[in-house]
């Protein structure tokens, strides 16, 4: 009996001291204690600052990559309906040179807009030129009546012309001057004012409008 009450006399002390030892619980974050994401070094905050603003038509033209700056790449390919789209037999024109394929998106609204532009700079020696990439004539013909095309269009078949252009997303687009350097590049799915912007940069002392 002893033995027993004196066991239990020390079960009781060690659970005693347990208790105390123990370290209290943390207490849980109230919310103003929890943390929030902070932005990046160089990002903001769109809770904090709002939106983004929208690129400025000037950030827009592109400065690298396109091989800007270079001479355009050789070009020459069937013209569909007949003949030879050859950028080299075009030396001192102004080229726009567009990188397409029937089934894009933005070519269905592009395509008006480069027809506008074709026949308003006509005068200033403009040519507007697609290239359609792995397609056959047939279905590029009736994409080009579908949109009233009014310009050139050339048929890469077998897709060389746009791996030496390294059109790897389409649409794109190239601005080449006259003396058939690119000054300027940019992925399809533009408006007028960026086309407009790029046409600036080949048809120098010409006051082009979106």
């Amino acid at each position: 009996m002893v033995g027993l009450v004196t066991g239990a006399m020390v079960a009781i002390a060690i659970l005693f001291s347990a208790v105390i030892l123990l370290p209290e619980p943390s207490p849980a974050p109230t919310a103003a204690a929890v943390a929030t994401p902070t932005a990046s070094p160089g990002t903001t905050s769109s809770a904090a600052t709002g939106p983004t603003p929208t690129a400025s038509v000037k950030a827009s033209i592109s400065t690298t990559g396109f091989h800007i700056g270079e001479p355009a790449p050789r070009l020459s390919v069937p013209q569909l309906g007949g003949g030879q789209i050859d950028l080299a037999s075009l030396h001192g024109r102004p080229v726009w040179i567009n990188f397409m394929q029937t089934t894009c998106p933005p070519c269905v609204d592009e395509f008006p807009l480069m027809n506008g532009f074709a026949a308003r700079y006509a005068d200033a020696g403009l040519l507007v030129v697609a290239i359609d990439i792995r397609e056959d004539e047939g279905t590029v013909a009736s994409f080009v009546r579908s949109l009233n095309a009014q310009f050139p269009i050339g048929l890469d078949s077998d897709g060389l012309a746009a791996q030496d252009w390294d059109a790897v997303a389409l649409p794109v687009h190239f601005w080449v001057d006259g003396d058939g350097i690119i000054r300027g590049g940019a992925l399809g799915g533009i408006g007028p004012d960026i086309m407009a912007a790029n046409l600036g940069l080949i048809l120098p002392g010409v006051d082009v409008t979106p």
